[in-house]
């Protein structure tokens, strides 16, 4: 527990439960993606597969990974053809 105390008192927390959930579920949309896209060689939709598969390391609010993921997956619903 107290290696938990040290970790916040410089700054990191852990992800809550939804964050996780998140990041799971839009990694495996996007490798659906990425796979789909590469079978058909349809680019735009390989490109969004990776983009969803990689951005929630970059963003750490967990609204901010559902409007971003909510995003690329309509961008992935306009471009599936």
């Amino acid at each position: 527990m107290d290696d938990l105390k040290d970790l916040n008192s410089l700054g990191f927390t852990l992800p809550s439960p939804a964050y996780i959930v998140g990041a799971i579920l839009f990694g495996i949309i996007g490798f659906a993606a990425y796979r789909y896209g590469k079978k058909l060689s349809l680019t735009y939709t390989k490109w969004i597969g990776v983009a969803l598969m990689l951005y929630p390391y970059v963003i750490s609010e967990t609204w901010m990974l559902y409007l971003v993921g909510g995003l690329l997956c309509a961008a992935l619903y306009i471009f599936r053809d």
